[in-house]
């Protein structure tokens, strides 16, 4: 296991907080709520695309990104009153953010109270993504919740920035890039590898601003959904993404909206692993606002292949 003196570990904390600083939050948060401006395609309907970039230091499109561009999606072609409240998708493709995406929208159901659709994303013509959504009218009815377990509070919890800089798993290399801004300021509480434990939670609030729209928030509680819940199933393993030998990636991923959310407030997603086998891992999420209402569950699988000796 490597180490990190306290010198070593203030010096990355004080790297990392710089590149943190290089970006404002203001046009990291802004570059998320443009990945939801997709373009319909001239003369036909129920599609859409989503332009190239013109370069990417990701190898792959990030999956909260394309899960919340096909709620997005699978949304402008709801009528009014219908909320989303369930997603499925499956990743079937790595996506490539210098080409452009196609989203195509299948209306499956339109009933008084609920609509389902699916959305079915190309990239170079190959099926890369997809997703069905159900919506509904709000109602009210039968109401319960598991409450939310006894928490730090976010002001209590490691910054994301330094908890990674504090990780001497992280080279260097793969910390300036960690260590970029993101769209939400994110507190971590992360038990020791030597705990075997497999539950951690984030705190995660908007950097800046994205105004009143109920489904803006939720596109972003959507994009949020797929940070870090992978790396539960590694936990209780004592590895984590940067681990060499560790190949991962989400293979499928369900959510579940119960309540309205406002993601420029801290809400927090309570993680757990209740199994890995196969090379793949089982993970869940339960979103909290901080008054302890639940607004979300997640569920998701992923590859979690380990080869510690072809790392060698």
């Amino acid at each position: 296991m490597n180490t990190l003196s306290p010198a070593e570990i203030e010096a990355r904390v004080a790297r990392a907080r710089e590149i943190n600083a290089g970006v404002s939050a203001e046009k990291v948060v802004a570059a998320v709520a443009r990945l939801f401006d997709l373009d319909p395609v001239p003369g036909v309907e129920d599609e859409f695309t989503y332009p190239a970039l013109a370069t990417t230091a990701r190898d792959r499109i990030f999956g909260g990104q394309v899960i919340a561009q096909a709620m997005f999606a699978a949304s402008r072609t709801v009528e009014t009153g219908k909320q989303v409240h369930s997603l499925h998708a499956y990743f079937l493709r790595g996506g490539d953010e210098t080409k452009p995406l196609h989203f195509r929208i299948h209306r499956d159901f339109d009933g008084r109270s609920f609509s389902n659709r699916r959305v079915v994303v190309r990239q170079d013509g190959k099926v890369i993504f997809n997703l069905t959504a159900s919506f509904q009218i709000p109602a009210k009815g039968l109401s319960h919740q598991v409450p939310m377990p006894d928490l730090l509070p976010p002001e209590q919890c490691w910054d994301f920035t330094d908890f990674i800089a504090a990780d001497p798993n992280i080279s260097d290399r793969h910390l300036a890039h960690m260590a970029r801004r993101r769209p939400f300021e994110v507190r971590s509480y992360r038990p020791p590898a030597s705990a075997k434990a497999t539950q951690h939670y984030q705190w995660f609030r908007v950097a800046a601003p994205i105004g009143d729209d109920p489904l803006l928030h939720r596109g972003f509680l959507a994009f949020a959904s797929d940070m870090g819940l992978l790396s539960s199933a590694m936990l209780p393993h004592g590895v984590n993404f940067w681990t060499p030998g560790m190949v991962s990636t989400s293979l499928d991923h369900a959510m579940w909206f119960h309540d309205d959310i406002r993601v420029d407030d801290w809400f927090v997603f309570v993680m757990d692993s209740p199994w890995t086998g196969g090379d793949r891992g089982l993970c869940r999420g339960s979103i909290y606002r901080q008054d302890g209402t639940l607004i979300a569950t997640v569920v998701q699988e992923g590859l979690v292949r380990y080869r510690p000796d072809a790392a060698r």
